[in-house]
């Protein structure tokens, strides 16, 4: 059974032939149209076992982006319906949920970014992708969410992953995706995030868990009781902010070093 779980989850790398096999699983079949372009219909049983499945394989191999991915959409439908709603509440989240921006290379010049001033968002967000080696379409499409608001607001959650990363002043290592994973869950309540920060740690090496407990954690939980929410920023209208400025308005203080 682990192993056909294992298998179900495997749609975005080499084995992405098994997939159809594993939507037709005991003749399942679902009702919901194709909403949106890269949109994969499923139906609860089907979704069930996509959950699991992605569940198992995020554990024990936590570099597999593709799994965390699909655990996201099939376990976040009522999460991605507070944030929803939390941005139409908010000015500035009203105008994103409106809009409809996307981030990649198509739609944000990377070479001017690059060009602005050290301190601002902009350059800071380039320096990030540069150190890093990543790029703005490095996140994959949403597919097994069945409503387009909300394929939406997860697409925008991934695209903005990064620039979280940016403005918290946290590392892509397990301490820095640990801390900014905390954040995540108490701003969006995705059970991906609420997983990843409590089980993240026990990751951790010696020396890791007391610069975590000793250094990190505070900051955090800090960070989580008073930030505002970050998915409600519209950060292509703020690239030439000051990226302090900003931290200081949504009440981020400045990150330790670790």
């Amino acid at each position: 059974m682990i192993h056909h779980l294992r298998r179900s989850i495997i749609i975005f790398g080499k084995e992405q032939a098994s997939y159809p096999v594993f939507l037709h699983i005991r003749n399942a079949t679902t009702t919901v149209d194709k909403l949106y372009e890269d949109h994969i219909p499923t139906n609860f049983i089907q979704k069930s076992f996509l959950s699991v499945g992605s569940a198992l394989t995020s554990i024990t191999d936590p570099r597999r982006h593709d799994a965390i991915a699909v655990l996201g959409e099939t376990t976040g439908y009522y999460a991605l319906k507070d944030i929803y709603n939390q941005m139409l509440k908010d000015s500035e989240g009203g105008k994103i949920i409106a809009d409809k921006p996307r981030i990649n290379s198509k739609t944000v010049d990377i070479n001017k970014l690059a060009a602005m001033p050290h301190d601002s968002l902009g350059h800071s967000y380039w320096q990030f992708l540069s150190v890093n080696e990543v790029t703005p379409d490095s996140r994959l499409p949403v597919r097994f969410v069945d409503n387009q608001e909300l394929a939406y607001v997860m697409q925008r959650y991934r695209e903005v992953h990064d620039l979280f990363h940016t403005i918290l002043g946290m590392p892509t290592n397990m301490l820095g995706e640990v801390a900014v994973k905390w954040i995540e869950a108490t701003q969006t309540g995705l059970p991906m995030c609420i997983s990843g920060a409590l089980f993240g740690p026990l990751r951790f090496r010696p020396k890791q868990r007391a610069t975590y407990i000793n250094k990190l954690l505070p900051w955090t939980l800090r960070t989580c009781r008073n930030a505002k929410p970050l998915m409600t920023i519209y950060f292509e209208r703020r690239w030439d902010q000051n990226i302090q400025d900003l931290r200081n308005e949504l009440n981020i203080e400045t990150p330790p070093k670790i």
